[in-house]
C-alpha cells in the first residue's frame, strides 16, 4: 500500500486507530481524523511506521466542514485511495425520549458524513482506476436493540449504502464493503461495563463475562487487530472481486 492515501474517520482511540495502525503497518500514509485533530496520535503512528500521517479535524454533522476537509486533503494528497468511515455517535434512551437533536446529529455523522465523504473521494479515485471504501457497520445492521434507534437505523442504512456504492463503482477499480463487528473493547464499552459493575456492586470480571455470554457465543471480546487485518486484507489484491459484501466479525453472534 505504499503511497496510497488513507482516510479514517474517528480514529483518536479505539477502533479506529487500530485500523489506521494496521493501514500504517502495510506501507499507507493515514489521514487521522477526530473532532479534534489527533496531533499526538498522529506522532505516535508516524514514528512507529515510518509513514506519512496527517491529523485532520473536521465536525462530520456539518457538511461545510466535511467539504473544507477534503479539498484540503486531496490538495495535499492528491487523492484518498483508501476510506474507512469509522467516526459514529450513538445516544442510549426509549424512542419517546430520544431528544430530537440527537437524531439529527446521528443522521448526520454517522449516515450524511459517509455519503459525502464517499462523493468526494470517489472522482480522484475513478481517475486513478483505484479504490476502496470500507464502511463500518456493525451486529446492529441486521438485527435491533433496546433503546438504540438511532444506531440501529443509522448503521442498518450504511448496509444499503454500501451495496449502492458498490454497483455503481463495480467496473472502475473501486470496492465498497462493509464489516460488521460484535462487542469491542472500546472505550464506551469498557466504561458501560464498569458502570453497570459499580451499579450492582459485582466484580468487573463477572459482569463482562455475562455481558458477553449474553451476545457472542464466543464469550470474548472481538479483537479490534482483527477487525483492522480485514480493512488491510480487502485493501488488498486478493480482494478484488469482494464488493458490496457486509462480513461480520462477531463471534457468531449473527448467527446465533
Amino acid at each position: 500500500m505504499k503511497d496510497n492515501w488513507a482516510l479514517v474517520t474517528g480514529a483518536t482511540a479505539g477502533l479506529g486507530l487500530a485500523v489506521a495502525e494496521g493501514l500504517a503497518g502495510a506501507g499507507a500514509n493515514i489521514v487521522l481524523h477526530d473532532l479534534v485533530a489527533p496531533k499526538q496520535a498522529a506522532d505516535d503512528l508516524r514514528t512507529r511506521f515510518g509513514v506519512e500521517v496527517i491529523p485532520a479535524a473536521a465536525d462530520l454533522a456539518r457538511r461545510d466542514a466535511i467539504d473544507t476537509m477534503m479539498a484540503d486533503l486531496l490538495d495535499r494528497c492528491g487523492a484518498i485511495d483508501i476510506l474507512v468511515n469509522n467516526a459514529v455517535v450513538r445516544h442510549f434512551a426509549a424512542i419517546e425520549q430520544f431528544p430530537p437533536e440527537r437524531w439529527d446529529e446521528a443522521l448526520a455523522v454517522n449516515l450524511s458524513a459517509p455519503f459525502h465523504l464517499i462523493r468526494l473521494a470517489l472522482p480522484a479515485m475513478k481517475q486513478r482506476g483505484w479504490g476502496r471504501i470500507i464502511n463500518m457497520g456493525s451486529i446492529y445492521s441486521s438485527r435491533a436493540v433496546e433503546d438504540r434507534i438511532d444506531y440501529v437505523t443509522t448503521k442498518t442504512a450504511i448496509a444499503g449504502m454500501t451495496r449502492a456504492v458498490a454497483i455503481e463503482t463495480a467496473r472502475s477499480g473501486i470496492t465498497c464493503n462493509m464489516l460488521c463487528p460484535g462487542t469491542l473493547p472500546t472505550p464506551a464499552i469498557l466504561n458501560k461495563i464498569a458502570g453497570m459493575a459499580e451499579t450492582s456492586g459485582r466484580p468487573v470480571a463477572e459482569v463482562t463475562r455475562d455481558y458477553l455470554g449474553e451476545r457472542q457465543p464466543t464469550h470474548r471480546f472481538i479483537d479490534m487487530g482483527a477487525v483492522a487485518a480485514m480493512v488491510v486484507f480487502l485493501c488488498g489484491p486478493a480482494a478484488n472481486d469482494i464488493t458490496g459484501a457486509s462480513l461480520p466479525i462477531d463471534g457468531g453472534w449473527s448467527v446465533a
